[in-house]
């Protein structure tokens, strides 16, 4: 069965999720990861793609990012992907793919679910228990919005300004978004995960009714059954 074609629309923010093949390790060591991010960074770059978030696992990748054009999504993973398998083959003495199939990609409404995902994201290394805090993993973009350290291959979404009016209220809010008091609850962690492996818009039905009608795409499930006749 041929594959359906990927539905991006420039200007709203994605979640990507890639992941190693048969679930194996694409990162060996921090040598690794930083020829990843560097190939990130220029791949996205060259493709008008906005990096905003980001954490690399032992085995798959998640970003936050912003196409500017329905290429860029594809075109950037496909030239970054490429560009790494070469260099990870080479580096490691093996050959054959190192990624799982297409990567996996959901649109969503950034008012209302950005933050959430950006924090589900950064929060990866924790649920894995790799460390206790986000700001202990040092492979996300983390850091540099909590004010510890600046990532230059980040661009930050326009949502993150709304945490405060100086980068120092925004830095405090963003670090008290992952105090234990104020993560969210599992359910809405489940959510999240539900529909990232899925590839499903992290967004409600009235904000999907809107794309749809103003990109002319298909993200709600079509209904079922015969279509009602008119008289």
């Amino acid at each position: 069965m041929a594959r359906l074609p990927r539905q991006v629309v420039p200007g709203y923010p994605y979640h990507v999720i890639q992941r190693g093949h048969n679930r194996l390790a694409v990162f060996m060591d921090d040598a690794d990861r930083l020829r990843y991010l560097d190939g990130l960074h220029e791949a996205a770059q060259m493709h008008g793609l906005d990096i905003h978030a980001y954490v690399l696992m032992d085995n798959h990748v998640h970003l936050l990012c912003t196409p500017a054009q329905e290429t860029s999504l594809a075109l950037t993973m496909q030239a970054v992907g490429r560009r790494y398998v070469r260099a990870f083959n080479r580096r490691h003495g093996r050959s054959g793919t190192l990624w799982e199939g297409r990567f996996r990609s959901s649109l969503i409404e950034a008012d209302r679910y950005l933050l959430a995902c950006q924090r589900y994201i950064e929060l990866n290394p924790v649920r894995a228990g790799m460390v206790e805090q986000a700001a202990d993993w040092p492979w996300s973009s983390h850091r540099h919005y909590a004010g510890m350290a600046a990532d230059p291959r980040l661009r930050t979404h326009p949502t993150i300004f709304a945490l405060g009016n100086t980068p120092f209220e925004r830095e405090s809010a963003y670090r008290q978004m992952f105090d234990e008091a104020s993560l969210p609850p599992a359910a809405e962690q489940a959510w999240l995960t539900r529909r990232a492996l899925a590839g499903k818009p992290m967004a409600t039905d009235v904000f999907q009714r809107g794309v749809e009608s103003t990109h002319q795409v298909r993200l709600l499930p079509a209904p079922v059954g015969r279509p009602r006749r008119h008289p």
